[in-house]
């Protein structure tokens, strides 16, 4: 599953044909049938078109993508979040993250062991009590997503909710890169003995990331920097506006 997790980061548009081959290039001889049920298990799947929508009313629950050709300049005004697998010495966790598309700051995450929908239900809710509302939440279609309780949270929020379109797996791009990130520059370097050790971790990544890391595309500026300056309060003692996490 780490081999699974390593090679979807690298080349997240395979599917099980070549990941058995890339496996068997790492000398684990794996079938598809089971690297098809690992891949279920961890939430993973090729990023292309898929044929097949059609689990659980899964067509009714799709919401359009609102985000096409949409000029972005303000904070909270888009955010995207998405799920991810993460490794450990013993087992894995499953990581909860929602960026902000104006200025790429991590504004919210959640660690847990399983891939239920109540690990995005308490990263958006933590999120929105530290930083407000979103505008517009964007996620791809899986199954937390366009469940009734990810819904009915958004609404009674006023989250307008949308979801990448099925022929366009790049459409939430930007949480991918910074999982991408994460993955290469912290989680595979180490082994985590517990889940605390891993939850400092991805903790301490993020403060660096929002706050110490100029961004190029960003004008140099840090994702915190970029984030606070639109807002009235952006002079203020940041410590005391609280951070997502």
């Amino acid at each position: 599953m780490a081999r699974i997790d390593f090679w979807h980061t690298e080349m997240p548009f395979i599917g099980t044909r070549k990941m058995v081959v890339q496996l068997a290039s790492d000398g684990i001889l794996a079938g598809r049938k089971l690297v098809r049920r690992l891949m279920a298990e961890m939430g993973i799947h090729a990023l292309y078109p898929k044929a097949n929508l059609s689990k659980r009313n899964f067509k009714e629950s799709i919401v359009p993508y609102l985000l096409r050709n949409k000029f972005v300049f303000l904070p909270n005004q888009v955010w995207s979040i998405d799920i991810t697998y993460i490794k450990m010495r013993h087992g894995h966790l499953y990581l909860t993250a929602i960026i902000d598309w104006y200025s790429r700051m991590v504004v919210g995450w959640n660690l847990s062991d399983t891939l239920d929908t109540s690990c995005v239900l308490k990263a958006v809710t933590d999120a929105v009590a530290a930083h407000g509302c979103p505008a517009i939440l964007n996620s791809d279609q899986g199954c937390q997503f366009t469940s009734a309780e990810y819904k009915a949270l958004l609404k009674r929020l006023h989250i307008t909710q949308s979801m990448d379109g099925k022929s366009r797996w790049a459409d939430n791009i930007m949480i991918e890169r910074w999982f991408r990130s994460l993955k290469t520059e912290e989680i595979y370097l180490n082994e985590y003995e517990t889940p605390r050790a891993l939850r400092q971790a991805i903790r301490a990544y993020v403060q660096q990331y929002n706050t110490v890391r100029p961004h190029q595309a960003l004008e140099n500026c840090t994702p915190e920097a970029m984030y606070y300056a639109s807002f009235p309060v952006q002079n203020a003692d940041l410590d005391g506006l609280g951070r997502a996490g």
